[in-house]
């Protein structure tokens, strides 16, 4: 791999109260590059996203962005140092019309002139959107509302975005077109992106590497390509 690393994390340990949820996880993403996360209910997955975030504290190893380390326990300084989160359920104000979700995802951009242009940037990768600005989102379709989440992280035009389950609870046919918005993310903007998804053929046919998690560890690392390739045989190893 010749790209610069982007994230690196070594030996990570987490969890909640006494109970250890990472038990030492490493892993690698170079700037520009799609990697799957995978793994069963419970192996870890989303604490892993929100430890590197720093919604939980790390209690031991370490995250590194571009060598430097990160401050993992203030998400407000990660964010505006250039991580995002899409979280499982899609995290958006059901309330609020579109623009005014997309506005609170741009809450770390300071200049008037900047949000304008990057929510025309957001309308222009979801139409759909566009159409609807000021439709109040709980009334826009569950794929719809994954644009307004995905529309909300893009706003501080973050390095790495990490996306938790991006269609869970979506007909197939709209998985298909979720997934497919991940890989326009990363063409147009560069962005890196860690993708946790149920969905493994799909996001297996949009990553180039893939990591999977078991009991709280990284049990197998490899491209995208050779874990597609070898269908099922792998999975039900772990």
């Amino acid at each position: 791999m010749n790209q610069a690393m982007l994230l690196e994390v070594d030996g990570l340990e987490a969890g909640y109260g006494k109970k250890r949820v990472l038990a030492g996880v490493s892993l690698r993403v170079a700037a520009g590059e799609i990697v799957a996360l995978l793994g069963h209910n419970g192996a870890g997955k989303s604490t892993l996203l929100k430890t590197i975030l720093g919604l939980i504290p790390a209690r031991g190893g370490e995250i590194r962005v571009d060598g430097t380390a990160w401050a993992s326990g203030d998400p407000a300084a990660n964010v505006r140092g250039g991580l995002a989160m899409v979280p499982e359920g899609r995290g958006v104000f059901p309330d609020l019309t579109v623009v005014e979700n997309l506005r609170l995802g741009a809450y770390t951009v300071g200049e008037r002139a900047t949000v304008i242009a990057r929510m025309a940037d957001v309308f222009d990768l979801f139409p759909m959107l566009a159409e609807r600005r000021n439709q109040v989102v709980r009334t826009l379709s569950g794929g719809q509302q994954q644009m307004v989440a995905v529309g909300m992280a893009l706003m501080p035009r973050p390095r790495l975005l990490m996306m938790d389950e991006p269609s869970i609870g979506l007909a197939p046919v709209v998985v298909q077109r979720v997934l497919e918005t991940v890989r326009q993310v990363n063409e147009r903007f560069g962005t890196a992106i860690v993708l946790v998804e149920q969905s493994i053929k799909a996001a297996l046919g949009i990553a180039a590497r893939a990591y999977v998690m078991k009991s709280g560890r990284i049990v197998l690392e490899r491209p995208a390509r050779e874990l597609l390739a070898a269908e099922t045989s792998w999975w039900e190893m772990y």
